[in-house]
């Protein structure tokens, strides 16, 4: 996939939606896997991502970033 076609299969955010958690139908913007990011651009657009690609991605994210929803610690399992 072109960069160009990733950035413009992003969806843009209602001002007034507040970030909520992300579930299993929140998909990756560049694989399809089950999204535990939630990046908001400064054009109010919102990328999802799956950890790999938060962790493929995650320096140049955080340069231009409004703000980053990070809910990769539910992937890690506490000990009993």
């Amino acid at each position: 996939m072109s960069a160009g076609g990733f950035w413009r299969r992003s969806r843009a955010r209602p001002e007034y939606e507040e970030a909520t958690t992300l579930t299993a139908t929140d998909r990756c913007d560049r694989c399809g896997a089950r999204a535990y990011v939630r990046v908001l651009l400064p054009s109010r657009l919102e990328l999802l991502f799956c950890a790999h690609h938060t962790r493929e991605h995650g320096r140049a994210l955080a340069e231009i970033a409004v703000e980053i929803q990070d809910e990769t610690r539910r992937l890690t399992r506490t000990a009993a």
